[in-house]
């Protein structure tokens, strides 16, 4: 578990062996885990919410980026109260992809583009296709933090040669991102990039490599 700052933490997976996501808890007043990861991974967020003395139950919402299971998966280890949000054109992606073999809940209510006011913070929605077609990244402006999914990594980008995946449009959603005010990049796989001038250069690298082969 890190500390990013007082009310956000992040939970980096780093077992390479194994596909699982990086997750987060914004702890601010309500409390918000986002991409909780596969259902039998679930074990290592678990722990990171215990070290926050933290149950599980005690989360108020589960946010997810997209849909694939590495990131969403775990949400079936959350009951009610807790709340659950993801697009709902991912949902429907999801739900038509996976068929029986995959099952999530009914979302709670859906991420649309625009301002998401949880509690007593404010977000925005950025719909972000590319990698899936629901994808989405959430900004906390007041904070200068940018979750980006699966959309944006460290020197990377996402997949789009799975089903749904675009690379024309993988390539405006970047193009969106990369124009916001951003201290904190926390990426839904490897590290996170910390500081407004290392955001900068990591979207610079991110243009001038990834780019051509979208």
């Amino acid at each position: 578990m890190i500390k990013v700052f007082d009310g956000l933490y992040a939970f980096i997976w780093q077992d390479y062996a194994q596909n699982n996501c990086n997750s987060y808890l914004i702890d601010s007043g309500m409390k918000i885990l986002i991409d909780p990861g596969h259902k039998h991974l679930f074990e290592h967020v678990r722990k990171g919410l215990a070290s926050l003395n933290i149950s599980p139950d005690k989360i108020d919402i589960v946010l997810a980026t997209h849909g694939h299971p590495d990131h969403l998966e775990a949400v079936t280890a959350f009951t009610s109260p807790t709340r659950f949000t993801i697009h709902q054109r991912e949902y429907q992606y999801i739900l038509k992809l996976a068929g029986s073999y995959y099952k999530i809940p009914e979302p709670d209510f859906f991420l649309e583009q625009g301002d998401l006011t949880i509690g007593n913070e404010l977000f925005e929605v950025i719909e972000a296709p590319g990698h899936t077609p629901g994808s989405i990244c959430l900004y906390w402006k007041a904070n200068k933090v940018l979750f980006t999914g699966d959309v944006v990594f460290q020197q990377g980008i996402g997949r789009t040669d799975l089903p749904g995946g675009s690379g024309r449009q993988l390539k405006e959603s970047i193009k969106k991102i990369m124009e916001l005010d951003v201290e904190y990049l926390l990426t839904g796989h490897g590290g996170i990039v910390s500081g407004r001038a290392a955001v900068r250069e990591n979207f610079k690298v991110v243009k001038d490599y990834w780019f051509q082969y979208l």
